[in-house]
């Protein structure tokens, strides 16, 4: 088996309480390392930055400080797994703003030689697994609302990136769970853990 480095990007926005994206990530990150992957975090809700308020800001801006880690973090990992409640419809606010301020230019893709398009992706050479809970059934979501937001997020982000493949995992009900619901999930996390997937 060849090990991976690992980056588990955890994206619930609230730290105060354990929730079961906590539950999820901590059943990943201890399948991979019994395999002997190498992992390391990102909990989105303890960074410090602001919100991007212009294409300017993004384009010529500096990447706050609080954000230098994590983007050194991408930059070391292999495989990629995002955690995060399904909000609204889609992912927390606080993750998008931490997507939009990581993924700059320069970093996560560049202009080509003579372009004014951002056409060369800087992160290839990844993949991802996006792992999302929420209340309503997984399979309403994936096949009435077409699991548009997570679809958009591996194509409009990790994909445009050069993030390849990318797998999901859909948890639904999270509300409604039984013990047993709860251990089966986190007994699939930690096999996809194992196998660094």
């Amino acid at each position: 088996m060849t090990f991976k480095r690992i980056l588990l990007i955890q994206g619930h926005p609230d730290m105060t309480l354990p929730h079961l994206c906590h539950a999820l990530a901590g059943s990943y990150a201890a399948g991979a390392q019994e395999a002997g992957h190498v992992v390391r975090w990102v909990n989105v809700a303890e960074l410090d930055f602001p919100l991007l308020r212009s294409q300017k800001a993004w384009e010529e801006g500096a990447l706050p400080a609080g954000l230098q880690q994590a983007q050194d973090d991408i930059r070391w990992a292999e495989h990629i797994v995002l955690f995060f409640p399904l909000w609204l419809g889609d992912m927390p606010a606080l993750l998008k703003a931490f997507l939009e301020q990581v993924a700059r230019p320069g970093f996560a893709f560049e202009r080509a030689a003579g372009s004014t398009a951002f056409t060369k992706k800087g992160l290839q050479g990844r993949s991802a697994r996006v792992v999302v809970s929420m209340g309503m059934p997984a399979l309403v979501y994936r096949w009435y609302f077409r699991a548009h937001s997570v679809k958009s997020l591996e194509r409009n982000i990790l994909g445009f990136v050069g993030i390849a493949p990318v797998h999901e995992t859909l948890i639904g009900m999270v509300d409604n769970f039984k013990t047993d619901d709860g251990e089966r999930w986190l007994a699939k996390l930690r096999r996809l853990g194992q196998r660094a997937q």
